[in-house]
């Protein structure tokens, strides 16, 4: 049986045009904006992605610290690419889609760093 495609949960330090730019590869995603949590504390955007099954997508290094406390569910993906373009998140998270894809899978995995080469 093939998993479905991870569905991402992009941070407010995210752009909200994300989700559009990649849903062809991860169908369902969204913004923390587009579900009301634009201002929300750190705890809201945690257990509203550990309800809807989401990946969090950040550059937060709070959520880095709270994967390793608490661990999976939900996982979370830590953007370490400094001072970045828009096309440059897109492009990152499209490189990395079979990581990203085994990262989902993965049942021992909390935490995913994307950084550049």
């Amino acid at each position: 049986m093939v998993a479905p495609p991870p569905r991402l949960l992009f941070d407010q330090n995210l752009a909200p045009s994300l989700p559009r730019l990649l849903a062809d590869l991860y169908p369902g995603s969204t913004h923390v904006r587009d579900v009301g949590l634009a201002a929300a504390d750190d705890d809201a955007i945690w257990s509203h992605a550990l309800e809807g099954g989401y990946i969090i997508v950040t550059k937060d290094d709070d959520f880095r610290q709270r994967s390793f406390l608490r661990g999976a569910p939900p996982k979370v993906i830590w953007t370490r690419l400094g001072n970045c373009t828009t096309s440059d998140i897109e492009d990152a998270l499209r490189g990395r889609h079979g990581m990203v894809e085994s990262f989902a899978a993965d049942s021992t995995a909390a935490l995913l760093v994307i950084a550049r080469p």
